[in-house]
């Protein structure tokens, strides 16, 4: 009887071009389906939760795919992750009801972003390191502005003028840890480098360059040449999906 199985997933993003197969590509997708199909003996192909750019870094990736045999899942998961190269570990396996799918059954996601101030050579592939202080309580205002439900096309890269760009962010806040500011958000869906451009710009007003009201505007303009740049992919990472 066929099983539909979870995998809940962590990777180091800088050496992938992306979560998502492409032709002549190391991608995480790529290399996860590579190794099931080498262990199961037949072509596994994964639904993801969603795509992540090159260089995104994720701890909760979540994805499943349909097993038509009888497995031993801990020794399953054992294999997996004697055999995934190191920047890839599968976090959890799981069997889950037959129709769960990772992309369209998720309620939310959850990305934080690590801004880490002046160098660091252990963390330097995991944060966007600023030469700059940055203002945490111009950061936090930015932050406030965004929760609830908005029109991002002002902070996403769209495909056409028709898209939907609507997004509920459910929460959003910024904090400091040491040298390290962390954004942490969560919303039903993220829209094309949606969180590097907000973050790209809410560092413009943390420096003092853009001012605040400025950025609530960009929201109600809806226009994406009036935001700030985008935020390098190095500091980004997909923390959970929520089900």
């Amino acid at each position: 009887m066929a099983k539909n199985l979870k995998l809940t997933i962590e990777y180091d993003g800088t050496d992938f071009a992306g979560w998502q197969v492409q032709p002549a590509e190391r991608t995480v997708q790529g290399e996860i389906e590579k190794v099931l199909t080498t262990i199961l003996g037949e072509k596994m192909e994964l639904a993801g939760s969603g795509r992540t750019d090159s260089g995104v870094h994720a701890f909760g990736q979540v994805a499943n795919f349909i097993l038509e045999k009888e497995v031993d899942l801990p020794k399953l998961l054992h294999s997996l992750n004697s055999m995934l190269p190191k920047d890839i570990v599968i976090r959890e396996l799981a069997e889950v009801p037959g129709d769960f799918h990772a992309r369209y059954s998720a309620i939310s996601r959850i990305y934080s972003y690590r801004i880490h101030l002046g160098r660091t050579a252990l963390n330097h592939r995991h944060v966007w390191e600023s030469p700059y202080d940055l203002g945490l309580d111009e950061l936090k205002w930015c932050a406030e502005v965004i929760r609830g439900e908005h029109d991002f096309t002002s902070f996403c890269v769209a495909k056409s003028q028709k898209d939907d760009c609507s997004c509920e962010v459910m929460d959003a806040d910024w904090k400091k840890v040491g040298r390290e500011l962390l954004f942490h958000i969560e919303a039903d869906r993220f829209l094309h480098t949606m969180v590097r451009s907000l973050v790209g710009t809410m560092v413009e007003v943390g420096r003092g360059f853009l001012p605040k009201e400025e950025f609530r505007e960009m929201l109600k303009l809806e226009d994406r040449q009036k935001s700030g740049p985008t935020a390098p992919a190095k500091g980004l990472c997909l923390v959970a999906v929520k089900y």
